[in-house]
């Protein structure tokens, strides 16, 4: 059974650097059988960036009776989107690709945040801006697809920089 889900509401609240807050909740719409929606997504926030690379975060919520793992993602923002991990390797942090997604486990959820896992965007080629809204598609294993959009929101709090070369921090690529 192919399952539609789409952006069901959206809440921002301004906010301006590490102090504020932001918060928009994409809630995905229940099939036409009244089921719960498989998947859905709290406080999305994409890194603002003038160009080149940056993150997108939030938690995913899993409301059904499996495991839901995402597998690929996308937004017409940039041509190249990842999925991330960052990990200890050899006493450093380091990004790498997530093998096999992230698993969403059955009612529960998986977190996205700096420092952690996060969607990776890259190929940035204009400026997201603070407030920007930001659309990703991720893609279901077994098939299916889930669409949010994500707010613009500067952030400085892991010391990450997801530019090419640049200092992470202690985090390297």
């Amino acid at each position: 059974m192919l399952v539609v889900l789409s952006l069901g509401a959206v809440t921002a609240t301004a906010a301006c650097g590490s102090e504020g807050t932001s918060s928009v909740s994409a809630v995905a719409a229940a099939s036409p059988s009244s089921a719960p929606a498989a998947l859905s997504i709290t406080d999305p926030w994409v890194k603002t960036a003038k160009k080149g690379m940056t993150a997108a975060f939030g938690t995913l919520v899993n409301n059904s009776d499996s495991d839901v793992t995402v597998i690929a993602g996308s937004t017409p923002a940039a041509p190249m989107v990842e999925l991330h991990e960052v990990v200890e390797s050899k006493g450093k942090m380091v990004m790498r690709p997530k093998k096999g997604g992230f698993v969403v486990p059955a009612h529960g959820s998986h977190v996205l945040q700096p420092g952690g896992d996060h969607i990776m965007v890259m190929d940035v080629p204009s400026e997201i801006k603070p407030g920007s809204e930001v659309p990703f598609t991720l893609e279901l294993k077994g098939g299916g697809t889930y669409t949010f959009t994500a707010l613009g929101k500067d952030f400085a709090g892991a010391k990450e920089n997801y530019q090419p070369g640049a200092d992470m921090g202690g985090m390297d690529e």
